[in-house]
């Protein structure tokens, strides 16, 4: 399943200086300077790779499991992040590590591959199965391709942001009460209990989605990163932003001018409803496409990768589906 004119992701690998064993052994040094407060004292712990993921285990969880996210904050980015001593101290605590996959926090994999603990590894794009969907139908556009030009568009990379695809959001938060429950029967009630209470959320959630897709499915959207493509094809909404483009965004390299003017021309000529922007990966040339986008009377919506301060998974996603349905109508 891909969303309708996805854009590629290039995978970007995080500039990791501290190699897994140097970590390791820092690690090591870490803890023996603890207290005696930080030793194994029975309890719960799960680490999430940031913190969209812990506080979607937090919700299942409930105050009596520890949980803690490694990229907790907007200033940092999870595709260059560099893993601390810290960072691995907490993993090699942990009972549950939670990573979203596919590329966007492989500082994870360096910090299990440093840790001689075993702990319940869940990866939400293993998970989603949309990269296997997505696998499939690209591989399909490129046979029916090259039967015509002999394959020369080049298909672009899994899109993994997916926690802005609901249904994946509420198979990390089963598999999460699925491996508390495990751990500590006695509380399995408490866990089901609140993953009863985040599926009814989601499930509102999805309703206000597919009102949006009975409203105003088709419609054109722009982006400046496809972070919440995985939300907009659950509208229906066709994402007409040159692939090129947030390829490079993405990338951090420039946009090449010629189709950053592409995009310009697109958002000035009346079809597009709306500009999805991310404000944390903001550059120049995104800034020229937002001003673009406000001079021709789009409406521009931000969206983030991280919580916003104050926020759960819930209000947060609430938050953008009513900020993308008030665009639409009015643009």
């Amino acid at each position: 399943m891909a969303s309708p004119g996805a854009i590629a992701i290039p995978t970007r690998r995080p500039h990791v200086k501290n190699p897994a064993l140097p970590l390791a052994a820092a690690a090591v040094l870490l803890l023996s300077a603890c207290s005696t407060a930080t030793a194994d004292d029975g309890s719960i712990r799960i680490v999430a790779s940031t913190d969209v993921w812990g506080n979607i285990a937090s919700a299942i969880a409930g105050p009596d499991v520890e949980v803690v996210s490694i990229i907790d904050s907007p200033d940092k980015d999870p595709h260059e992040y560099e893993a601390s001593a810290r960072d691995q101290l907490a993993v090699s605590r942990a009972d549950i590590v939670i990573e979203n996959g596919g590329g966007y926090d492989e500082f994870m994999t360096t910090l299990l591959a440093a840790t001689d603990a075993d702990p319940e590894v869940i990866d939400a794009v293993d998970l989603s199965g949309l990269a296997e969907d997505d696998h499939d139908e690209k591989a399909g556009a490129a046979h029916d391709e090259g039967e015509h030009d002999e394959g020369e568009h080049e298909h672009g990379e899994f899109n993994e942001h997916v926690w802005y695809d609901l249904p994946t959001a509420v198979a990390v938060a089963r598999e999460v009460a699925d491996q508390l429950s495990e751990l500590d029967p006695a509380g399995a009630d408490g866990y089901g209990g609140r993953l009863d209470e985040f599926e009814t959320g989601v499930a509102a959630l999805q309703e206000s989605v597919d009102t949006i897709g009975a409203a105003d499915s088709g419609a054109q959207v722009a982006v400046t990163e496809p972070v919440p493509l995985w939300l907009f094809e659950a509208m229906g909404l066709e994402n007409v932003t040159p692939d090129e483009f947030s390829e490079a965004v993405e990338e951090d390299s420039d946009v090449p001018a010629g189709v950053l003017q592409d995009l310009l021309t697109t958002l000035e000529s009346g079809e597009v409803r709306m500009l999805a922007y991310n404000d944390q990966s903001a550059t120049a040339q995104t800034e020229i496409v937002r001003t673009a986008a406000e001079g021709a009377g789009v409406p521009v919506v931000d969206f983030t990768e991280t919580l916003p301060e104050g926020e759960d998974y819930l209000s947060w996603m609430g938050g953008n589906i009513e900020r993308v349905r008030d665009a639409l109508a009015a643009g």
